[in-house]
């Protein structure tokens, strides 16, 4: 599974990196595409930041192989880095610069010249909708505030492939809402992303392709779907009933259920044997439902989460 080479941006090849006598990654391989939006779960501890960092040439002493366009990052880290836009997780700025100053900085650190610098700043501030807080300095800068100069300073140089560690941790509702939305807009524009977050419900909405990564190692990797699809358990399926209905399903009713929750007096939500096809299980209750003529008013089937799914992984569960 995506193994279409002339698609390829990002490819680590059996990579470990050892701290004394913490193997923080064991030869992990994984591939990013072009276009991809790839969200790394995984614990704290598992090895997601360490991964970020010898993409961005952070981390150079390392065993395995990383490409970057079918180069190895190890021998061409000055070349590669020109491509590469990098949201640390908690990179600090200086209290007393503006934030067109922090991007000012950034913009010559990042190899952009003179002429096309002010420009470049004012449209990566004004997609990132901190173009009127330009001449705001960093300590009156909120948190959502600080991880959209994040952001942006990752943009400046326009990269190829945008790499965001944690960037939606510690934002409230509305300025993750924001923080995704401009996500979003970046893979509909053509870029490339790997982000981090432990948000897991943030991860199934912007990603496209997943990795769970635990204790050093690749566990899984595939779309949320597919990553979903691997388990029956989870399973369920919620009904409601009109306020006049007599008969209601309980567990001894069909082979198919293995629990079942009384949500209200005219709410059940029942979960599934694992053994039970989805689409078997679901005509065997229709039916039994139309013979008793229940009267329902609401019948929708309920996909585990990917979160569900994380904690399977984790957990050891699935092997």
């Amino acid at each position: 599974m995506y193994s279409d080479k002339t698609h390829e941006l990002i490819n680590f090849q059996s990579v470990s990196k050892d701290y004394k006598n913490l193997l923080a990654l064991d030869k992990i391989s994984f591939t990013i595409n072009k276009g991809d939006v790839f969200g790394y779960i995984g614990p704290n501890g598992a090895g997601k930041t360490t991964t970020i960092k010898i993409i961005v040439g952070l981390i150079r002493d390392y065993s395995g192989t990383v490409y970057f366009n079918g180069k190895d990052i190890a021998k061409n880290h000055y070349v590669i880095h020109k491509f590469v836009g990098y949201h640390p997780q908690n990179a600090g700025f200086q209290e007393w610069r503006t934030i067109n100053h922090v991007m000012y900085t950034f913009g010559l650190l990042s190899g952009l010249r003179a002429n096309v610098l002010e420009e470049r700043i004012q449209k990566t501030l004004d997609f990132v909708d901190l173009l009127d807080d330009r001449d705001k300095k960093v300590k009156y800068l909120s948190g959502g505030m600080l991880q959209k100069l994040r952001l942006a300073q990752a943009l400046i140089n326009e990269p190829e492939i945008l790499i965001l560690d944690e960037p939606l941790s510690g934002l409230d509702p509305s300025s993750r809402y924001q923080i995704k939305n401009l996500i979003k807009l970046l893979s509909k524009q053509g870029k490339t992303i790997l982000f981090s977050s432990h948000i897991l419900s943030d991860v199934q909405d912007v990603a496209n392709k997943v990795g769970i990564l635990n204790q050093g190692k690749i566990l899984r990797i595939g779309t949320p779907e597919e990553l979903q699809n691997e388990f029956n358990i989870g399973n369920e399926i919620e009904i409601e009933y009109a306020n006049d209905n007599k008969i209601f399903l309980n567990v001894d009713s069909l082979s198919c259920i293995h629990t079942l929750d009384k949500l209200a007096s005219n709410k059940q939500v029942l979960h599934l044997k694992p053994e039970f096809n989805l689409d078997n299980a679901i005509n065997q209750i229709l039916s039994f439902l139309i013979q008793n003529k229940s009267k329902i008013r609401n019948f929708k089937t309920i996909k585990p989460s990917l979160e569900d799914v994380y904690l399977k992984y984790v957990r050891g569960e699935k092997q």
